[in-house]
């Protein structure tokens, strides 16, 4: 028995070991920001005196309140002369109430996420000395506003898409239309701390792979899945691409499959964007692919080259510099051969 304990715990060990082997040492570097919850000060004005209340929103979120009036309401800034903003702001104020105060429920406690994005700002502290780090704010906007919006000062989670997959907008008629539920299924809290990082690096990295050839892009799209790895290393496979467990697992399995049908297929080195919007970007699944095959399957397999790469230079590279190389000299230097 006592043989058993040992034999265990030393396992566990070099899991740990294992686990953390090629992670930088961030131990020093200090992030400790909290999410400030613009939503539920917002919607805890008094209805009758709005106008009066948006001033003290003006005091306390001058950084963020014309953000949220103009760009996310689209009714302008906040003046005396916005004649428009008080009938926008009151008839946005009375539909999303009741949303606010059921998010309220299940949203009211962000702790683990702000852990968990302090600890990826951390890691992207590391491997990006000059970036400065942004305030976070919560807000709630329509259902047709973004998850997450970088402003110029700060990162803004908009929390009615992370009600939850069953919350009832997302599952009526209406909100299907909007959202389908292959993507409406990934609205979960949990999605945050991946999702604000996706939008940060591609603020660093913006996408340049428009009129790349299919093979090229996927390459391209999949070093932001490989970097949001990086600076999210304990996030779940299944977070980063957005895939079910079971999409994870077809992928895996049949890695080589896939790789091959890419490879005998005329389309590799397209760039008709209808053709590449088959293999990249959302969708329900693959064509030609069984159903239980992923939709984006093509950034999936250019993630798979990217940490090959990555892989053959023994994880030394550096985010920075693998992010400036083309798709090309990753896929030659990659050795890419999947089974």
């Amino acid at each position: 028995m006592k043989f058993s304990k040992l034999f265990l715990a030393g396992m566990i060990f070099l899991a740990a070991c294992s686990n953390n082997e090629h992670r930088p040492d961030i131990s020093g570097i200090k992030v400790n920001t909290t999410i400030e919850r613009f939503d539920l000060d917002y919607f805890a004005l008094d209805s009758n005196r709005l106008q009066e209340g948006m001033k003290t929103l003006v005091s306390k979120y001058p950084y963020f309140i014309n953000d949220f009036t103009a760009n996310i309401l689209g009714a302008g800034p906040v003046s005396d002369s916005n004649q428009v903003l008080p009938i926008i702001n009151r008839q946005f104020f009375t539909t999303y109430y009741p949303v606010a105060e059921i998010i309220k429920k299940d949203l009211k406690e962000l702790g683990n996420t702000e852990k968990e994005l302090n600890n990826g700002f951390r890691y992207l502290t590391y491997y990006f000395p000059d970036y400065k780090m942004p305030r976070l704010i919560a807000y709630l906007g329509p259902f047709d506003a973004p998850g997450v919006a970088l402003t110029d000062s700060a990162i803004a989670i908009g929390l009615q898409l992370y009600a939850g997959k069953d919350f009832p907008f997302y599952t009526s008629q209406q909100g299907q239309e909007l959202f389908p539920a292959y993507i409406s299924r990934r609205f979960e809290k949990e999605y945050i701390p991946v999702n604000v990082m996706k939008a940060v690096l591609l603020d660093l990295y913006p996408d340049r792979s428009a009129g790349f050839p299919l093979l090229e892009k996927m390459i391209e799209q999949g070093k932001y899945w490989w970097l949001s790895k990086q600076v999210l290393p304990d996030a779940a496979d299944s977070l980063v691409t957005g895939f079910t467990k079971s999409q994870l697992e077809f992928c895996e399995k049949n890695e080589g499959l896939i790789w091959n049908m890419f490879l005998q297929s005329e389309f590799l080195y397209s760039t008709d964007p209808s053709i590449q919007k088959l293999y990249i970007g959302e969708g329900p699944g693959t064509q030609g692919l069984p159903t239980a095959a992923p939709g984006n399957i093509g950034q999936w397999i250019g993630m798979r080259i990217v940490k090959a790469y990555a892989d053959q230079q023994d994880k030394s590279i550096q985010p920075r510099k693998l992010m400036q190389l083309s798709p090309r000299e990753i896929l030659d230097g990659s050795k890419y051969k999947p089974r």
